[in-house]
């Protein structure tokens, strides 16, 4: 039997960009926090990053968990508290890196994800051909706002196709964007 995959999620805020192209901080929302975790949770991710570089937006994110992990919210709602227990708030995606390589032991093979097509791109099936039977650890970015700056991208192993939708429409959210990546990759069909 092979050993389950060994995968990380980021979430960041910066670098982003906005409707005009430009490069920008995004702010952390509530929904992003609380439904990513339980997609990560449902899935085995073993670690949620939300990399943001402003202090008060990382505050947010750390009174959020405490709230389901220890507070009231544990004692009403605990396997939200549970998923929330895989959230880890960094400033950026290099003290993601640096974080999921000391765990795993490894540098993880990291994956940028995009609305568009990349030149650095791995489809779903070469990507998990590439991490069977293997325990390499894999550290898949999502981006916030209109998406992940170029730099992120470029400076990625490699970049997942975008998600096709039927008649050229696509802008989703970056919640439903995880949920079906993580299914492609982790679900029981691996339906690439």
């Amino acid at each position: 039997m092979a050993p389950p995959m060994v995968l990380d999620i980021v979430l960041l805020h910066y670098p982003v960009l906005n409707k005009q192209n430009k490069v920008i901080g995004s702010a952390v929302t509530n929904l992003d926090i609380h439904d990513i975790a339980r997609v990560a949770r449902t899935f085995g991710v073993r670690r949620y990053y939300i990399a943001t570089p402003y202090e008060d937006q990382r505050r947010f994110i750390g009174d959020i968990v405490a709230h389901w992990r220890t507070s009231v919210g544990k004692n009403t709602h605990s396997s939200r508290g549970e998923a929330l227990g895989r959230v880890c708030v960094v400033e950026d995606l290099e003290h993601a890196v640096a974080d999921a390589t000391a765990r795993h032991g490894k540098t993880p093979f990291v994956v940028a994800t995009s609305a568009t097509s990349q030149s650095n791109e791995i489809s779903y099936t070469a990507l998990l051909s590439r991490l069977a039977g293997k325990a390499e650890p894999m550290l898949v970015v999502f981006g916030t706002a209109y998406g992940l700056a170029p730099d992120v991208i470029f400076s990625a192993d490699g970049s997942l196709p975008p998600i096709a939708g039927i008649d050229g429409y696509n802008h989703l959210s970056v919640r439903s964007a995880v949920s079906i990546i993580l299914d492609r990759l982790l679900g029981s069909g691996n339906s690439a």
